[in-house]
């Protein structure tokens, strides 16, 4: 581990006191204003929560995926916004500069990211281009010392506040695959990039997605993720492995709130003489809701151990995020239950949970591509032998 146990167990301490004293009673007042107060965003600058898993030497805490799942347990446990404030800088805004980025581009945007001053973003997707990223037609057209960006990038977390983007574009118009895509950062604001109307979403308000359209956007060709072409799908789905493990770590942490709450709820709510806990049915959803939940933490664990042990988890990265994201909407569906006619009243959390959970078999590769990436990795290693 990146940190001694005692350290680890402070930091997930105070983390876990933060969400309980801080987060969770704002969580009314986040929906309906749409918005994380200023304070609190304040407050998780003061605690390094933007730059949680950015390395020390870029002002970070230099967390390990499992140390990093170990506080997404935790910033689980309260609405998707606050966490939605720090997850890209920490996660699909920042890790490609990580893993891929130049020495330059390093310093010049990792401190920045870890102490809050700079909001990332990550811009994959496009009107045409949700599953089947590598399609994608956004091009970035080399003239002299700098690139020209056309093209729509759409579903952009963070986007309305971003002040850079890591952006996926083809710039070899002649291969149609992922081996024609680059990956730029691309600062803004700047001319010929424009903003659509914020997303008015189904549930996860305070969070805030919208297009991002370049129109002749011109960037320098140090722009150019690592200074090197053709390399930004690969950066991308290294970053996407990575997320697709935090996701996971996320699910759990909302799915244990949804159990406390509903379990709370079933104690005191009173049927035929009794507390409606004691029912047998009520418990069967209380016990496959606790079990399924375990089993996910234990999974994604699992995986953030093979991933800082620097093994390929591609496979378990997807069975993470399909396990526990498909988890939580079944443990979100029984706690409505559980609270019967309440559970449809917006003065519960189950109602709001309900509706902010279903996002997530979405972003990041739907539950669909997870079963393809899986099987398709399944096949690849029977066929080369390996005993997985």
């Amino acid at each position: 581990m990146a940190l001694d146990r005692e350290t680890l167990d402070q930091l997930v301490g105070t983390v876990r006191r933060f969400v309980r004293k801080r987060l969770v009673p704002n969580e009314t007042r986040v929906e309906d204003d749409d918005q994380v107060p200023a304070e609190i965003v304040a407050e998780m600058r003061e605690l390094g929560l933007f730059g949680m898993a950015i390395p020390a030497e870029y002002g970070g805490l230099g967390l390990n995926l499992e140390e990093e799942s170990l506080i997404a347990f935790e910033f689980g446990q309260t609405s998707p916004a606050y966490r939605s404030v720090v997850g890209t800088n920490n996660g699909i805004g920042s890790q490609g500069i990580v893993f891929d980025g130049t020495a330059a581009q390093k310093q010049a945007y990792l401190p920045r990211l870890a102490s809050g001053d700079l909001v990332g973003s990550f811009a994959l997707t496009e009107p045409s281009a949700g599953s089947d990223a590598a399609s994608l037609i956004t091009r970035a057209e080399r003239h002299g010392d700098d690139y020209i960006i056309n093209g729509t990038k759409r579903y952009i977390t963070n986007a309305p506040h971003a002040g850079l983007f890591t952006l996926m574009a083809r710039t070899d118009p002649s291969n149609k695959g992922a081996g024609g895509i680059s990956a730029f950062l691309v600062e803004a604001p700047r001319p010929g990039l424009k903003l659509g109307r914020k997303d008015k979403k189904m549930g996860q308000r305070g969070t805030h997605t919208c297009d991002v359209v370049f129109e002749d956007c011109r960037v320098p060709a140090s722009a150019l993720m690592g200074g090197a072409e053709g390399q930004g799908f690969k950066t991308a789905m290294k970053v996407l492995d990575r997320g697709r493990i935090t996701i996971a770590a996320t699910c759990v942490g909302v799915a244990e709130r949804l159990i406390l709450d509903a379990l709370d709820y079933a104690r005191e709510r009173v049927q035929f003489g009794k507390p409606i806990a004691e029912f047998q049915l009520v418990q069967a959803m209380l016990a496959d809701s606790r079990a399924e939940a375990y089993a996910a933490r234990c999974m994604t664990i699992d995986a953030a151990r093979r991933f800082d042990q620097g093994q390929i988890v591609s496979t378990e990265a997807a069975c993470c995020k399909m396990f526990a994201s498909e988890m939580v909407g079944r443990v979100a569906d029984r706690a409505v239950q559980i609270h019967g006619g309440s559970g449809y009243i917006a003065a519960y959390s189950a109602e709001r949970f309900y509706r902010d959970v279903r996002l997530f078999r979405l972003y990041e590769g739907t539950t669909q591509i997870q079963q393809l990436v899986i099987a398709r990795n399944m096949i690849r290693d029977a066929e080369r032998g390996r005993d997985r």
